[in-house]
C-alpha cells in the first residue's frame, strides 16, 4: 500500500514538473512571434505518377517515334496511290540515213506527239484499296506500340517503387538489428548473458546494413532504368502506395473475356483486310491498259505537217496475271488463318493472364494482411520478452527473420499483382475503334 502511494504521488509530481515546464516554454515562443514571423516549412515534392511517367516516356520512345513514321509513309502511300500515272513524250523520226531520196534528211518525217495511259479494270480504285487498308494498319500499329509502351512503363515503375519498398524495409530491420545489439551490449556488461549473445546481435547487425547497402544499389539502378526510359530525370518521389492498391475479393468463376475488340485481334483483321485488298488488285491488274497518243508529223519532202493519233494496247501473252492472284489468294489464306491464331492465342493469354492476377491478389492480400499483422505481432511479442528475461536471443532474431521476411513476401507479391494486372490490361486494351477515336 505505501509502495501504491508512493508512486502515484511520484507520478503527481512529474505532471506538475512537466505542466510547469510547458507554460514556461510556451511565453518566450507566444513572444517572438510578435517581432519574428514564423517561417514557412518547405512544402514536399508532389510524387511522381504512373500516368506522368507513361506520358513523359511516351514523347521518347523510339518505339512511338516508328509507329509515327510508319503512319505517315502509309498515308504518303495513300497519296500516291491516288495519282494517276505520267504521259510519256514520244518523239520518231523515219525515212533517214537511206538510198537515193531517202539519203541524208532530205526525206525525214519527224513526229512528236504524247501517250496517254488509260488503267481500265478499276486499277486505281484497287491501290487506294489497299493503301487504305495499310494506313488503318498503321494506325493500329501505333496504338500498340502506346500500349506496349504503357506495359514497360509500368514494369519499370512497379520495379521502382517495390526496390524502394525493400530498401525501407531494410532500413527498418537495420534499425532493429541495432537496437538488439545495443540491448545485448547492456545485458553483457550487467552480467546477464553472455559475450556470445553480443557476437550473435553483432553479426545480425553486420548482415543487416550489408542488406541495406544492397537494396540501395538496386532502388538507385531501377529509379535510373525508369528515367532512361521516360527521358528525364526523376527529381521527386514516387507513387509507393501504388502497390497498395488491390482489387475487392471476389468468389465464383470469373467468366473469359473473348478476343474481339482488342488491339491484337483488330490488326489481324487489318492484315486480312490488306490481304483482301490485294487479291482485288491483282484481279484488276490483269485488265491490259491502253496507250493513246495524239502526235504531229512533219514531211521534210513537202514541209507539210500531218497530225496522228496512235493507240497501243499490250497483249498478255507471257504474264496474264493469274500467277499475281494465285499469290494473292495465298497470302489472303495465311493471313486468316494467322487471324485465328490470333483468336486462340489471345484468349488463352487473357484466361491465362486474368487466372494469374486473381492468384496475385490472392497471395497479396494473404502476405500483406493476415500473414504480416501476425509476423508484426510476434516480433513486439518476442522483442518485449526479450527486454524482460522471458525470451532468449535466438527467439528474438528468429522473430525478427520471419518478420522481414513476411514483409518481402508482401512487397513480393503486391508487385507481382500489379504487373499481372498490367499484363491483363496489355492484353485486353481495346482497339481505337472501339474507344471511339
Amino acid at each position: 500500500m505505501k509502495k501504491m502511494l508512493a508512486a502515484v504521488l511520484a507520478a503527481a509530481s512529474c505532471a506538475s514538473i512537466a505542466q510547469a515546464q510547458a507554460q514556461v516554454q510556451q511565453a518566450p515562443a507566444h513572444t517572438a512571434t510578435l517581432s519574428v514571423a514564423t517561417p514557412i516549412p518547405d512544402q514536399p515534392l508532389p510524387a511522381f505518377t504512373l500516368d506522368q511517367a507513361v506520358l513523359a516516356a511516351g514523347g521518347a520512345a523510339p518505339s512511338n517515334a516508328a509507329a509515327a513514321a510508319g503512319l505517315e509513309a502509309a498515308q504518303a502511300g495513300r497519296t500516291v496511290a491516288t495519282l494517276r500515272p505520267n504521259p510519256t513524250f514520244q518523239g520518231q523520226v523515219e525515212n533517214i540515213v537511206g538510198s537515193g531520196p531517202y539519203r541524208g534528211l532530205r526525206s525525214a518525217e519527224t513526229t512528236i506527239g504524247v501517250a496517254i495511259p488509260i488503267e481500265l479494270g478499276g486499277k486505281r480504285s484497287a491501290r487506294v484499296a489497299v493503301a487504305n487498308a495499310q494506313v488503318s494498319r498503321a494506325e493500329l500499329q501505333a496504338a500498340i506500340a502506346a500500349a506496349d509502351i504503357r506495359l514497360q512503363v509500368t514494369q519499370l515503375y512497379i520495379q521502382a517503387i517495390a526496390a524502394e519498398r525493400r530498401l525501407t524495409t531494410a532500413r527498418d530491420q537495420a534499425r532493429i538489428a541495432a537496437e538488439v545489439l545495443r540491448g545485448a551490449g547492456v545485458r553483457v556488461q550487467a552480467g546477464r548473458a553472455s559475450p556470445l549473445e553480443q557476437q550473435r546481435a553483432d553479426v545480425a547487425r553486420i548482415n543487416a546494413d550489408a542488406n541495406v547497402e544492397r537494396l540501395t544499389r538496386l532502388a538507385e539502378a531501377a529509379r535510373t532504368n525508369l528515367a532512361r526510359r521516360i527521358g528525364n530525370p526523376i527529381d521527386g518521389p514516387l507513387d509507393v502506395g501504388l502497390l497498395d492498391r488491390l482489387p475487392a475479393a471476389t468468389f465464383g468463376p470469373v467468366l473469359p473475356q473473348a478476343a474481339q475488340g482488342t488491339l491484337a485481334l483488330a490488326a489481324a483483321d487489318a492484315d486480312l483486310a490488306i490481304a483482301d485488298a490485294g487479291i482485288r488488285l491483282a484481279r484488276a491488274s490483269r485488265v491490259p491498259d491502253i496507250n493513246v497518243g495524239p502526235a504531229l508529223r512533219r514531211l521534210a519532202a513537202t514541209s507539210d505537217t500531218a497530225a496522228v493519233f496512235a493507240i497501243s494496247i499490250p497483249i498478255p501473252v507471257f504474264n496474264n496475271g493469274r500467277a499475281a492472284i494465285a499469290q494473292a489468294t495465298a497470302e489472303r489464306t495465311r493471313a486468316a488463318a494467322l487471324r485465328r491464331v490470333t483468336v486462340l492465342d489471345v484468349e488463352q493469354a487473357i484466361t491465362e493472364a486474368e487466372a494469374e492476377a486473381a492468384n496475385a491478389a490472392t497471395s497479396a492480400r494473404a502476405a500483406a494482411g493476415p500473414a504480416l499483422a501476425a509476423a508484426q505481432e510476434a516480433a513486439r511479442i518476442a522483442r518485449i520478452g526479450y527486454r524482460e528475461g522471458k525470451f532468449g536471443q535466438l527467439d528474438l532474431l528468429d522473430a525478427e527473420r520471419t518478420l522481414a521476411e513476411t514483409r518481402v513476401a508482401a512487397i513480393d507479391a503486391l508487385a507481382n499483382y500489379q504487373n499481372a494486372r498490367a499484363r491483363l490490361e496489355r492484353l485486353t486494351a481495346p482497339a481505337p475503334d472501339q474507344q471511339g477515336n
